[in-house]
């Protein structure tokens, strides 16, 4: 099991003393959607300057032009790229041709598929590295949380891995490692936290 964590909002001298705060706990760190769109792929050569053993995943939800931009991703150092589960196959598929390329990571954002196990078995067969189940932000304050999708997806994949994201917190974590993910992503939790050392060690001692 791996932590991730996601960086959406902070700056990128922030996210780079996060990173040094929390060395040897988080194993991946996101570039979040928000931080891409804001700043392109500068966080994501400047982070993998600066950690080189840290994985570095770039949030782009790829819906189209797949392996144009995977390789955009790839180029600037991303480990992972992520390309929505809704999106077309053929668009996945471009995105896993850039990564056996560049020799890297495609991680699926199932966030509102509608028939998750459906999709799940068909995205499964297209070599990809992870399925990951999102409850997206702005339904979080629902209290809708990703522990259900991810037993789905569980259920049905066959050949990647699951990962799990949205509102993910030392209170939820628990269940979330008992059910089983390769990669658990957490933001808020590690990001907004008084201490984020102590947070993200405590985070990481509950994995597997």
């Amino acid at each position: 099991m791996k932590l991730q964590a996601a960086l959406d909002t902070l700056t990128l001298d922030e996210c780079l003393d996060l990173l040094k705060e929390t060395n040897g706990s988080v194993q991946i760190a996101e570039v979040g959607t928000p931080f891409v769109i804001k700043e392109g792929m500068r966080p994501v050569r400047a982070i993998k300057k600066a950690f080189p053993n840290i994985e570095v995943l770039a949030d782009t939800k790829i819906m189209d032009a797949g392996e144009f931009e995977a390789d955009a991703c790839f180029e600037a150092g991303a480990d992972i790229v992520t390309v929505l589960g809704v999106s077309n196959d053929a668009t996945i598929a471009g995105v896993v041709r850039s990564a056996k390329k560049y020799g890297r990571k495609v991680m699926v954002d199932m966030i509102e598929v509608q028939d998750l196990a459906k999709r799940t078995a068909e995205v499964d067969q297209m070599g990809v590295d992870y399925i990951c189940v999102h409850t997206a932000f702005d339904v979080q304050a629902t209290g809708k949380d990703p522990l259900d999708d991810l037993k789905v997806v569980n259920q049905v994949i066959k050949n990647a891995k699951s990962a799990v994201a949205g509102g993910v917190k030392l209170a939820t974590i628990d269940a979330i490692v008992n059910e089983g993910a390769e990669i658990i992503v957490v933001g808020g939790a590690i990001c907004n936290a008084d201490d984020r050392a102590a947070m993200a060690k405590a985070l990481q001692g509950r994995l597997k």
